[in-house]
């Protein structure tokens, strides 16, 4: 009797073992091209002329689009609502502050290298903390507060104390580093507001993730669309990437990932919870950091150094305690009855 039940855990085992490398390596892989995509779509020039592409709007666009057809492709092929569950108004809130959140992301690529932006954005445990205190009433505990000031404290060093050869594209000397940060702050102010009103949107109303990431992409791809007619980019945008081929490929393949990604994010949550997905995201930036430094010369003063380390330590620090504080309180399963009492009772 015993080898029987032996070799069943042993195969729960190694089947959850195989979900585990399917989840980290679809998160590592695509969210790791998406950032090198990225940053070589605003950054790196095209052509014999050496022109960069401008118009960040414009991937925003592209990346809902994908996004909302592959959505609906989804609801349709599972047999599910389309209608809205929540009223319209409160998607399209979801929509502007997460096209104003990707416009800061990829508009601060002109001002602040790869590394930098991928460092900051491990600070927006902040701006969470304050949405969730002022819109879902939410209370922290102090050790909280400590890793939100060592993160900020690691992101001010890194940013505060570049590398002298690290310049940006857009200008002539030292990165603009006042501007850089400032579009990264509104960054992750208004990627602080979009994840607390999900998390909201989810409580409040019984919603499924794809009925909300169908209407809030559709909603962000008019909004997008409208931006880029208002602002006269969407007709230029167009004939840069058909002049430059590669340029075409680079989106298609970055709003192809993006997709992607939302899926092995929502596997990973569903399957692992959410501590094992934010030690696999703070591996992934780590190692987004590594390769961005190695693909475009990125150089790392010892400040630097320091400041990763201390950002990294703390998100670790924070996921590790948080899984022995989940096992603690975790209650045993209930004694396994023998056979014949199970024979018994069914």
């Amino acid at each position: 009797m015993a080898e029987p039940e032996s070799s069943l855990v042993n195969g729960v085992k190694e089947k959850k073992l195989w979900k585990g490398v399917f989840a980290v390596s679809g998160i590592m892989s695509t969210l790791v091209i998406y950032g090198v995509l990225q940053e070589k779509i605003m950054r790196v020039p095209y052509g014999v002329n050496k022109e960069y592409f401008r118009h960040s709007l414009f991937l925003v666009f592209c990346n809902r689009l994908t996004t909302s057809a592959v959505s609906a492709c989804a609801l349709l092929a599972s047999k599910k609502v389309l209608d809205p569950v929540a009223p319209v108004y409160k998607y399209c809130l979801i929509s502007v502050t997460n096209i104003l959140t990707t416009t800061c992301q990829y508009e601060a690529l002109k001002y602040v290298s790869f590394p930098v932006q991928t460092l900051a954005k491990c600070a927006k445990m902040i701006p969470v903390m304050v949405w969730g205190t002022l819109i879902m009433q939410k209370k922290y505990k102090g050790f909280d507060y400590l890793v939100a000031f060592l993160v900020t404290l690691g992101c001010s060093v890194f940013i505060l104390f570049p590398a002298g050869d690290d310049v940006s594209p857009y200008n002539k000397g030292r990165e603009n580093t006042v501007w850089g940060v400032s579009l990264m702050a509104g960054y992750l102010g208004f990627d602080g507001f979009t994840s607390t009103f999900q998390d909201k949107l989810f409580k409040g109303y019984n919603m499924e993730i794809h009925n909300q990431i169908f209407y809030t992409t559709l909603c962000s791809c008019v909004l997008s669309f409208t931006g880029l007619i208002l602002q006269g980019h969407l007709l230029p945008a167009i004939d840069f990437v058909t002049l430059h081929r590669d340029c075409l490929l680079d989106i298609a393949l970055l709003s192809t990932v993006a997709t992607a990604s939302q899926f092995f994010i929502s596997y990973t949550i569903r399957t692992f919870g959410a501590l094992t997905f934010a030690a696999i995201m703070t591996t992934r930036q780590l190692a987004s950091i590594m390769l961005s430094c190695i693909w475009f010369s990125h150089p790392l003063s010892w400040e630097q150094c320091i400041g990763s380390v201390i950002v990294f330590g703390s998100l670790y620090a924070k996921t590790l305690l948080n899984k022995n504080r989940k096992s603690q309180t975790t209650p045993p399963p209930p004694p396994e009855l023998p056979q014949y009492q199970k024979a018994e009772s069914s």
